[in-house]
């Protein structure tokens, strides 16, 4: 990946020195010699930075309240400090405020180069993941049926009445209420739908599917309302264009 690197450096020999090993790399890079003019810089335009590096000791304004600017603007940005402080109160001082790795100086520019790749090598990791992430995610969210007001998952057992979840479903009632809106408008007997949800071996009353749909429908009707209509003298449907 080809970076964009902005260095808030004071030191002018340390950053011409650093630009000559960043374009070997075929990276570019811009410096900022004060911590105003850093910060304005990376205002101007944060999306156009990979990378920031930051010395600690800067005119104007110093780098722990430049970095605390940067991540006001770009809370993802890599910041690696380069200081000639090496105490570990400095060291926690400048992660604690958004620095992800330190460099204490004098440094070699080989080894800030490794510091700068291993460093996007976990970005690249970390965004690799949360994409395969959101993209399981977006699997998981996928729903068997989908009408105008209700979606059913039939591996989660989870149906929503516009996007709210519908509470304390049994397994029957979510089977009813699947194969109904599946077909929405068409009207199953009672007698069908014992064989789709009991199976053609149930021996109970046609009435139990009664007594299931009326539960059914009271718990709809606590998140939505109801779409699951008699049909007198037949049986029930499920049809929720007219909500």
């Amino acid at each position: 990946m080809k970076l964009n690197i902005l260095m808030v450096e004071d030191d002018q020999s340390a950053a011409e020195m650093m630009e000559m090993f960043i374009k070997k790399e075929g990276w570019t890079m811009e410096v900022a010699t004060d911590g105003e003019q850093a910060v304005e810089k990376f205002s101007a335009n944060p999306d156009q930075y990979n990378l920031v590096t930051l010395d600690l000791n800067l005119p104007k304004k110093d780098g722990i309240q430049v970095a605390r600017e940067i991540r006001e603007k770009s809370p993802t940005i890599p910041i690696i400090m380069l200081t000639a402080r090496n105490s570990e109160a400095e060291q926690i001082l400048g992660l604690g405020v958004g620095a992800d790795d330190y460099v204490s100086k004098p440094f070699s520019p080989l080894a800030l180069i490794a510091r700068i790749k291993a460093l996007q090598r976990r970005i690249d990791i970390e965004e690799s993941q949360s994409r395969a992430k959101a993209e399981a995610d977006k699997v998981k969210e996928k729903f068997d049926v989908e009408t105008e007001h209700i979606k059913i998952s039939k591996d989660r057992r989870e149906i929503l009445f516009d996007n709210k979840k519908v509470p304390d479903i049994t397994p029957k009632e979510f089977d009813l209420l699947a194969i109904m809106a599946e077909k929405p408008k068409q009207v199953f007997s009672r007698s069908q739908l014992i064989d789709y949800v009991w199976g053609y071996n149930f021996f109970g009353e046609e009435r139990t599917v009664d007594a299931h749909i009326k539960k059914l429908r009271h718990k709809l009707e606590k998140v939505g309302a109801n779409v699951i209509q008699t049909v007198w003298g037949i049986g029930y449907k499920f049809d929720d264009s007219q909500v």
